[in-house]
């Protein structure tokens, strides 16, 4: 069986953020702050993917809508 990577690859942001949440709940005060960088990458990971989402399914519309009156 073939593994899509990028099924993997999606998985990686969600993945991060909650070893991060584990790391700051579970390790004592002096090793929560390795834990910050984790999951605050794994946060802009996914809301890059959610801009990045936004700005072409914008585009796409431009560019039908432009394409309708046309016609």
């Amino acid at each position: 069986m073939k593994i899509n990577k990028r099924i993997i690859l999606s998985l990686v942001a969600p993945f991060m953020i909650l070893m991060s949440a584990t790391g700051l709940i579970l390790r004592d005060n002096s090793r929560k702050i390795f834990y910050l960088p984790i999951g605050l990458m794994g946060i802009s990971i996914l809301l890059e993917k959610e801009l990045r989402r936004r700005l072409d399914r914008e585009n796409i519309l431009k560019k039908i809508k432009s394409y309708q009156k046309i016609k």
